[in-house]
C-alpha cells in the first residue's frame, strides 16, 4: 500500500485512501469493524517508520466488548528531549446503508454513485455537486473515512519529514462512535498507560469529524476547541389503571408523558444561553406506554427519554430543573383530573367519591434513599434484576427502565410516581477555557494558523468552543467535581455495567478536544458527500501547521 501513495500530491493521497476506506464496510455493531481495524493495522505496518519500529503500531482489544472490537494505535516517538504529544483521533465505524434503498449495492462505490447522481434530477443541488467532480460520494465518505485518510496522510508526512515534527504524534482510531462510544471509552486506560510508560504529555487531540454548512450560502469552515455533552434524562411514569368505563378515576401515564414531551421536547427555553455557539434544545427519542396488547384497561405505566445537550450545566442541575417541570406537570394533571371528574359526576348525577390523583415525582437517588429507610437494599434489587436480562438481546436504555421498574415494585406501597434517572449514553462537555494559561496558548496558536491559512487560501474560518454534535472527544476530559460524579452515578442505574465511564481517568488525562473537520453535506444520508478541494487539500495542510505550532515551545 505504501508504494501506491508515493509520488502523489496531498489531495491525491487523501482521495486514494478515502476510496479504499469507503470501499470497506464497517457498519457499527458488525464484524466489519474488526475487518476495518485489521486493514488499518496492515496498512500502517507498510509505512517505513513502523517497519523499523514495529512495536509502535498495535491494536488494543476492548475489554468486555462482545464483538471483540479493537482500537488502533500508531505512535511516532521523538527522542527524550520532548514529552509533548499531539493525538490524532477518528472513528472508523459507519452507519448502515438502509437509507440507500435499491442503491445499497453501490453505496460504497464512489464512481457509480457519482454517475448516478450526475443524472439525478430530483435534487438539483446534489446533481450539480456530482457534475462538478469536486465531491466524493459514498457511505462513510464524510463520516468519517475521509477524516481517517487525512490523519494517515499527515502521519506519513511527518514520518518522511521528521525534522518538521517537534514532538510526538499518536494516531488513535476507534470503533463504535455511532452508538455507544465503546471504542474511545475503552481507549482511555491505554492512553493513561502510554502517557506513563512513554512519559508523554498530551497537548491536545485533533479530531476531524465532519462539518457542514449551517444555512444556505454558508461557506464558513467551523473549527471547534471542545465538544458539547449529552445526557439522556429518562422518566418512568407509574400510574393507576382503570377500566375505560371508569377512566377518569385512573392516573393515565400517557397523559403525563405527553405533557412532559410538550414541556421539554424542542423547548428552546431549556437551552443554555451561550453566546455565538450553535446550541440545540432537547429532543424526545422515545415515548410509549407499556401495554403489550389491546384491552379496555388504561395504561399502567409509560416511558420516555430525551436527547439533552449540555455545555456548562452539570447533570445534577439538569435533573433538578427537569424535576421542577415534572412536578408542575403532575400537579396540573391532578387539578385537571379533579375538575374533569367533577364535571363527569355532575353530568351523570353520580355521588362524590374519595379519589386522589396525587403523583410523586422523585429522582432515582431519592427513591433509593426512600427504599433504604424501609430496609430494602437497592443494590440487591438491581443485581437480581440484572441477572434476568440478556444484554445481547435488549437495548441498554430499556434495561435501565427494567432496573428502575424493579425498584418501584420493591416498594410495598407502589404508589403512583414518576421516577427520573439517566440512561446510556452519557457524554460530558469537554471545553477549553481561555481563562487558563494553557488554554489561552492553544487558542492563540490556532488563531494564528487560521489567519495564515485564510490569507493563503481565501477560506473563511469560524472558531467556536463546542462541537455541537456527539463526539468521542467528550471522553478525553472531565471537568466535574467528585460530588458531580457521585450524583451522576447515584441517578444512573447500574452505570458501571450499562455504560462504564472511567471518569477518574478522564480527569487525569484532561486532553483538550479540538475538531478540524472534513467538510461536506448529507451526513448520515444517502447523499453523503465530502468536498474535495477543502477536505483533501486545505485541511491536511492546516492540521499540519496546527500540529507543529502546538508542539513548539
Amino acid at each position: 500500500m505504501y508504494p501506491d501513495l508515493r509520488g502523489k500530491s496531498v489531495e491525491e493521497q487523501v482521495e486514494f485512501l478515502t476510496n479504499k476506506l469507503v470501499a470497506l464496510q464497517s457498519y457499527n455493531g458488525t464484524e466489519g469493524e474488526n475487518k476495518k481495524a485489521d486493514w488499518l493495522i496492515e496498512l500502517l505496518k507498510t509505512f517505513p517508520y513502523f517497519k523499523n519500529h514495529p512495536d509502535l503500531v498495535w491494536s488494543q482489544t476492548i475489554h468486555d466488548d462482545p464483538l471483540g472490537r479493537k482500537n488502533v494505535f500508531a505512535l511516532i516517538k521523538k527522542d527524550h528531549s520532548t514529552r509533548k504529544t499531539i493525538v490524532y483521533n477518528a472513528h472508523y465505524d459507519t452507519v448502515g446503508t438502509e437509507d440507500f434503498g435499491p442503491l445499497q449495492d453501490i453505496a460504497h462505490d464512489h464512481d457509480k454513485l457519482q454517475k448516478y447522481f450526475s443524472n439525478y434530477e430530483a435534487d438539483q443541488e446534489v446533481q450539480n455537486d456530482a457534475l462538478s467532480g469536486e465531491w466524493f460520494f459514498g457511505r462513510g465518505a464524510l463520516d468519517m473515512q475521509s477524516g481517517i485518510a487525512v490523519h494517515l496522510v499527515n502521519l506519513l508526512y511527518f514520518m518522511e519529514n521528521p525534522q518538521e515534527l517537534p514532538g510526538n504524534l499518536l494516531v488513535m482510531l476507534n470503533p463504535d462512535e455511532e452508538s455507544q462510544h465503546t471504542g474511545i471509552r475503552g481507549s482511555l486506560r491505554e492512553l493513561v498507560r502510554l502517557r506513563d510508560e512513554h512519559s508523554l504529555q498530551y497537548v491536545a487531540a485533533i479530531n476531524n469529524d465532519f462539518i457542514s454548512p449551517l444555512f444556505d450560502g454558508d461557506d464558513q469552515k467551523y473549527i471547534y476547541t471542545g465538544t458539547a455533552g449529552k445526557l439522556l434524562p429518562c422518566f418512568y411514569i407509574f400510574g393507576r389503571e382503570a377500566h375505560v368505563g371508569d377512566s377518569l378515576s385512573a392516573i393515565d401515564p400517557t397523559l403525563i408523558s405527553s405533557e412532559l414531551n410538550l414541556r421539554i421536547g424542542q423547548n428552546f427555553d431549556l437551552v443554555e444561553p451561550i453566546s455565538d455557539e450553535l446550541v440545540l434544545p432537547p429532543s424526545c427519542l422515545f415515548l410509549r406506554d407499556d401495554k403489550k396488547s389491546y384491552d379496555v384497561q388504561t395504561a399502567v405505566s409509560a416511558k420516555l427519554y430525551f436527547n439533552y445537550f449540555v455545555y456548562e450545566k452539570s447533570p445534577k442541575e439538569v435533573l433538578l430543573h427537569l424535576k421542577e417541570i415534572a412536578e408542575d406537570v403532575c400537579k396540573e394533571f391532578g387539578h385537571r383530573q379533579q375538575e374533569q371528574y367533577k364535571r363527569f359526576r355532575k353530568a351523570n348525577r353520580l355521588p362524590e367519591r374519595d379519589l386522589d390523583w396525587t403523583i410523586e415525582v422523585t429522582t432515582l437517588e431519592e427513591h433509593i434513599k426512600y427504599l433504604r429507610e424501609l430496609g430494602i437494599e437497592a443494590s440487591e434489587v438491581i443485581n437480581d434484576a440484572l441477572k434476568k436480562v440478556d444484554r445481547d438481546e435488549s437495548d441498554d436504555r430499556l434495561i435501565a427502565f427494567q432496573l428502575v421498574e424493579a425498584l418501584h415494585f420493591a416498594d410495598p406501597e407502589k404508589k403512583p410516581r414518576v421516577i427520573m434517572f439517566y440512561a446510556p449514553p452519557f457524554l460530558p462537555a469537554n471545553f477549553l477555557s481561555e481563562n487558563h494559561e494553557s488554554g489561552a496558548v492553544i487558542y492563540n496558536k490556532i488563531r494564528r494558523e487560521l489567519a495564515f491559512t485564510e490569507a493563503e487560501t481565501k477560506e473563511v474560518f469560524k472558531l467556536r468552543k463546542y462541537f455541537p454534535y456527539l463526539s468521542d472527544g467528550s471522553f478525553l476530559s472531565f471537568n466535574g467535581s467528585e460530588g458531580e460524579i457521585r450524583s451522576l452515578k447515584d441517578n444512573f442505574p447500574a452505570m458501571d455495567t450499562l455504560f462504564p465511564v472511567p471518569l477518574e481517568e478522564m480527569k487525569r488525562l484532561n486532553i483538550p478536544a479540538l475538531n478540524f473537520g472534513v467538510y461536506g453535506k448529507g451526513g448520515h444520508k444517502w447523499t453523503e458527500r465530502v468536498y474535495k478541494p477543502y477536505s483533501f487539500k486545505v485541511l491536511p495542510l492546516l492540521i499540519r501547521r496546527v500540529t507543529k505550532s502546538l508542539l513548539e515551545d
